[in-house]
């Protein structure tokens, strides 16, 4: 038998050589052979570090070799491997129908939407692009009086998000609808619109790690600046939003030409994230208002 720790640093020595590429709830080979391991032996992906004493018997040393062998053979996220992914401190069910959870607007749902919204203006929020659920599920854990709207396309992936509505017991405050981007929620309004739509660009989705090509291509690519859906997204906006609403949006890679786009004609707030990522920007209802004038009049009649 060996240690959680030797074998942790042998798969981590394993996914370096072979060249893995790491972002889907991880950074670096370390940390995702510790995530491999913990679910070899049934931990907590947090674990503390005691447990790199803990000795693997020859049922857990084999399982873990079997998923070390499929992430580098499969270039599969591990997520996939595993039908499950953490986020802001949960764990979520995920397949291949959702996008594996990663998304930076997590850490805003743990400390919160302040100096923009307070708490106790937070009633009503409206997840865009919800795949599995994971944003809007954690939202409604972590902010016990806040109701979601948890929009999707996709009807496997509403299936995925209201199992995991259930499996975190919110599934009285997480509504999830079939909806492209807000057609589905006409008249309603929220205090809290959070989106990650599809923001990759056409060109780039050549240039992705074996890895993104796992995770449907619905949830990836918009157009040829990754903003088709954002366009459309800011133009509906301002309809949707109380009068100290405000819009978060995740837009990638895509920053730089929404800033070329609207930079001129409202005041885009880009967030800064203690724990990784970038991309994301805030308006508030005033500013949503000034981007979706700008944007209706370039677009015509």
């Amino acid at each position: 038998m060996i240690t959680l720790e030797t074998f942790i640093r042998h798969a981590a020595e394993q996914m370096d050589a072979a060249g893995l590429h790491f972002g889907h709830g991880t950074d670096n080979a370390l940390d995702e052979a510790c995530w491999l391991a913990s679910a070899a032996l049934g931990l907590n992906p947090g674990f503390g570090p005691e447990a790199y004493a803990l000795l693997l018997d020859n049922e857990q040393q084999a399982r873990a070799e079997r998923l070390l062998r499929e992430r580098i053979n499969a270039r599969k996220p591990l997520a996939y491997l595993l039908g499950e992914a953490w986020l802001a401190g949960l764990s979520f069910e995920v397949n291949e129908s959702v996008l594996v959870p990663r998304s930076p607007l997590a850490e805003l749902i743990i400390d919160g939407f302040e100096p923009w919204l307070p708490d106790q203006q937070l009633g009503r929020a409206v997840d865009i692009g919800t795949g599995s659920g994971c944003l809007a599920v954690a939202l409604a854990v972590h902010r016990p009086g806040v109701d979601v709207d948890a929009l999707d396309i996709s009807a496997k992936a509403l299936e995925l998000a209201r199992r995991n509505a259930e499996r975190h017991g919110v599934s009285d405050r997480v509504r999830c609808l079939e909806s492209d981007l807000l057609s589905a929620v006409a008249g309603q309004r929220y205090d809290l619109i959070l989106a990650n739509p599809p923001y990759v660009p056409e060109a780039s989705m050549q240039n992705l790690p074996p890895e993104y090509l796992h995770e449907p291509r619905l949830g990836l690519v918009a157009g040829a600046d990754g903003l088709d859906l954002v366009r459309r997204l800011l133009i509906d906006a301002p309809a949707h939003m109380s009068e100290h609403g405000i819009l978060i949006c995740e837009v990638g890679e895509a920053a730089e030409a929404l800033e070329s786009l609207i930079g001129e004609h409202c005041e885009l707030v880009w967030i800064e994230f203690a724990h990784g990522g970038d991309g994301v920007f805030l308006l508030d209802k005033p500013a949503c208002q000034a981007a979706a004038r700008h944007l209706a009049a370039e677009s015509g009649p």
